[in-house]
């Protein structure tokens, strides 16, 4: 199954199947890059959901296939009661420079506030909690926006990551999509994480996908 059809199982699961057409896609900037480049969340779907899905294509620049799901995903009609808020991007400058770090050369799922702990290197953490302008744009819009299960999409080890979050959704996108459920290292400072740990009733979870660009039926 594609991950447009595997999204959509996901979050349909939740609230049913489709109905009435979605309203019309909404835009918005939630913050600005570190060198100022916009960070944009698009809705799909109404804005009275009861239920809201957080899809982020891309956080390392250097892993930018999840962007493509977020493409088609603007396209697509929600199930009833459902909003999609797709940031295409959580990196742009990182992105432009094809790397994975942001433009003070930090990671930033290593930046977020939760187990936050000083890193060098690859996994540079920044010099503390949540001190990039792009983690902070993101801890905003999901502190108003309270998705109830966000995507995180990262490359290149192909699976669905075991979090801390709703262990049934991460088994639904493991079998619907094959990509086997599995366990990474217990990390400090992830986005993931945060989530898990601050909102109550939410979810969030990363799906590795391939290394390259995604095939079309992908």
């Amino acid at each position: 199954m594609s991950l447009i059809a595997t999204t959509l199982a996901v979050v349909g699961g939740l609230v049913g199947p489709p109905a009435t057409p979605a309203a019309a896609p909404g835009e918005r900037v939630i913050g600005r890059s570190t060198e100022g480049r916009p960070i944009r969340a698009v809705r799909v779907g109404s804005p009275r959901a009861r239920v809201k899905l957080l899809v982020v294509g891309a956080m390392h620049g250097n892993e930018p296939a999840g962007r493509a799901v977020v493409d088609r995903l603007r396209r697509v009609k929600p199930p009833r009661g459902t909003a999609l808020w797709l940031i295409e991007d959580a990196n742009p400058d990182g992105s432009a420079a094809g790397t994975r770090h942001n433009a003070a050369g930090v990671d930033l799922n290593r930046n977020f506030p939760y187990r936050w702990r000083h890193q060098d290197g690859v996994y540079e953490s920044g010099p503390g909690p949540a001190s990039e302008a792009e983690t902070q744009a993101i801890q905003r819009f999901v502190e108003r926006e309270r998705p109830r299960i966000t995507l995180w999409y990262h490359q290149a080890l192909r699976m669905v990551v075991k979090s801390t979050g709703d262990a049934k959704l991460e088994r639904l996108y493991s079998r619907r999509s094959g990509l086997p459920r599995r366990r990474l290292p217990r990390y400090h400072g992830t986005a993931v994480s945060w989530q898990n740990t601050s909102f109550r009733g939410d979810t969030a979870f990363v799906v590795e996908l391939p290394a390259g660009p995604l095939p079309a039926v992908g």
